[in-house]
């Protein structure tokens, strides 16, 4: 999940920086559907690092499981939702 958003939100990023730097090369409607996609991506990360802290608050021996160790579940968590 984190590689998927990470090119997705890549590539999102760079069209917004395109399009806020006043670059007139995306029509608007493309400029828009860019910034729903870096919403969604962002929504996407916030609702992950949430489940991610309930499964760990709620059955930590779950994170053994999936391969993660307790502080990168706990770094994981503390990111924001902008942060990769």
């Amino acid at each position: 999940m984190h590689d998927t958003c990470a090119i997705t939100s890549a590539r999102h990023l760079e069209a917004w920086a395109d399009a806020s730097t006043g670059q007139k090369d995306l029509p608007r409607w493309n400029r828009l559907r860019t910034l729903r996609g870096l919403i969604l991506t962002w929504r996407r990360r916030d609702r992950f690092r949430w489940e991610l802290r309930q499964k760990s608050r709620d059955n930590p021996h779950l994170m053994d499981d999936i391969g993660l160790t307790r502080w990168q579940v706990e770094a994981e968590i503390a990111k924001h939702f902008w942060q990769q």
